[in-house]
């Protein structure tokens, strides 16, 4: 399938590149670096919502589903983008936020006035004793039922209270999320990612579950294979590169969700490799990344979701994501060989390999010291939590920094000149200094830069079909700080091993003479074999095709 061998290039459109100068990135200004894009090698490019929006949650709360928010251009910059990536061969994937929508659509507002076929299209519930029906908090830290006096009643809100949760069970509701779809489609665009969308299919019994988080008794519900299979066959999406992001799922479950004999998507995003560095589970409470369990869940996922033919996008960054290079890479002295390094991992992974505006460059994150630089609704509230919770505001500062989704969302860097480059105006968010040096002026004229690398990963797996095709094993390596695996097809095998550490390694690897696809020092440098362990330099990586 055309996805397997496909690379997809995430834009958030509020950060890229500013065409009109209000410090705010725009469709004009996607379409202004098309060919930039174009020479990196991507095939799809997936947009992060631009559609009319309050901006609550920076677009993630729709007011309306087939227009273009102001702020980012018109229909007709749309239209012109979508066509110019076309004649580029380049797709773009639109982002469809089908979970809730925002509290200024029109069908909210329709809700709030009591009309009962609006109301239907939310998930309203009586109080009990002047309290919301469940105990539940939201993904932001709120509470997730939000009190409308004039009705006399609570409506869920599994993010923030600006977003209410569409009601699925409402066949009206899908009828009109799938004219959404149509509407795109029908535009050119050519595939869609989902958000969140497995926690679309509510508990049956709502008033029967327990306290805590409501997206934990939401997820895979009882009709979401239903609810996604419907929907694809009616849209006529299934041959289109789709993907879902699938919240605390399982992985029998994304095998479902992914393998083509179900009919749902093409691929999902998982993040349970994401959260390896959350203490106790607790996104807000910091330690070292568990490289033993890092390596245990790229192994479970990789080799099952091959044996089982289901199919991952795998990625290390997106929108919600601190910068992969700060958070599991080096700043410093080993920057540009960790960087690499993580590339290296994921492009030679089975799968769809995602790269998120800015990885490309080895941007990092923001390294924000005042509450006032942060924009983002979840950390501003989990700000307040912290504080709440005893943290002095340093510390909780320093949480922020390192956890803030705003790190991700710092606008790229396109020079070294004012502003990065990204607009002639005041930028929305703050950038970090370092874009001095971290930008693609400096780095198309480093012929060593991270983005000439990760050109090189994207052109390998095009060329070679081991690497988009090829079942994948994990090596043992008797070094937890240094992961290898091998790609396997028609008797070719790809051997690849990246080192986690910013020390020198041993590893016990069983590499055998072949052809160097890649290392991300000089070939000359590659690790050397001693009495049968290999010597690694700090954050090396390597592929060697036999």
């Amino acid at each position: 399938m055309e996805h397997k061998n496909s690379v997809v290039y995430q834009i958030y459109v509020k950060s890229f590149y500013d065409s009109n100068g209000d410090g705010i990135g725009d469709l004009n200004g996607i379409r202004a670096k098309l060919p930039y894009l174009k020479s990196l090698g991507v095939d799809y490019i997936w947009v992060t919502p631009f559609f009319p929006s309050p901006m609550f949650d920076n677009g993630y709360d729709v007011a309306d589903y087939c227009a273009v928010n102001p702020m980012f251009g018109t229909m007709a910059d749309c239209e012109a983008m979508i066509a110019e990536a076309d004649k580029l061969g380049i797709g773009f994937m639109f982002d469809m936020v089908f979970n809730h929508t925002s509290w200024d659509h029109e069908w909210f507002k329709k809700a709030l006035t009591g009309d009962p076929e609006y109301m239907d299209y939310y998930i309203f519930r009586d109080g009990v004793d002047g309290k919301p029906p469940l105990d539940w908090t939201a993904s932001f830290g709120t509470p997730a039922w939000e009190y409308v006096p004039n009705l006399d009643k609570w409506y869920l809100h599994l993010f923030d209270k600006s977003q209410p949760d569409l009601n699925w069970e409402n066949p009206k509701v899908r009828d009109a999320l799938k004219d959404v779809i149509r509407f795109w489609k029908g535009k050119g665009v050519k595939g869609f990612r989902f958000d969140v969308l497995n926690l679309v299919s509510k508990p049956e019994h709502l008033e029967q579950c327990g306290s805590g988080s409501g997206a934990s008794y939401c997820k895979d519900g009882h009709r979401i294979h239903e609810f996604i299979r419907e929907m694809v066959t009616d849209t006529g999406i299934e041959n289109m590169v789709t993907v879902g992001e699938m919240a605390s799922t399982t992985l029998e479950n994304c095998i479902r969700y992914s393998n083509p004999e179900s009919r749902e998507l093409a691929m999902c995003f998982n993040f349970h490799h994401l959260k390896v560095d959350y203490k106790n589970g607790d996104k807000w409470a910091l330690m070292p990344p568990d490289l033993a369990q890092l390596h245990g869940i790229f192994r479970q996922w990789q080799e099952e979701m091959s044996r089982r033919g289901g199919w991952n996008a795998v990625f290390w960054c997106n929108h919600d994501q601190p910068r992969i290079v700060s958070r599991f890479g080096d700043e410093g002295e080993y920057w540009k060989q960790s960087a690499k390094m993580l590339g290296t991992f994921i492009h030679f992974l089975r799968g769809t390999p995602y790269v998120y505006q800015g990885e490309e460059l080895g941007m990092t994150n923001a390294h924000y010291t005042t509450i006032e630089q942060y924009n983002d609704v979840e950390c501003i509230n989990y700000y307040k939590i912290l504080l709440e919770r005893g943290l002095s505001e340093q510390d909780a500062l320093e949480v922020l920094a390192q956890r803030s989704r705003d790190n991700s969302r710092t606008p790229m860097q396109w020079s070294a000149g004012r502003n990065a480059g990204f607009t002639d105006g005041s930028p929305w968010l703050e950038i970090p200094a370092n874009y001095s040096f971290i930008n693609v002026e400096a780095e198309e004229d480093d012929p060593d830069s991270i983005l000439h690398y990760y050109r090189t990963l994207i052109k390998l797996r095009k060329e070679y079909p081991i690497i988009a095709e090829g079942e994948v094993r994990f090596l043992e390596t008797g070094n937890e700080r240094v992961f290898a695996y091998e790609r396997s097809l028609d008797g070719q095998r790809l051997t690849v091993v990246c080192s986690f550490s910013g020390q020198n390694e041993a590893a016990n690897v069983d590499l055998k003479p072949g052809t160097l696809l890649l290392c991300n020092g000089a070939s000359d440098q590659m690790a050397r074999l001693e009495n049968g362990t290999l010597a690694l330099r700090p954050y090396e990586a390597f592929a060697v095709l036999n």
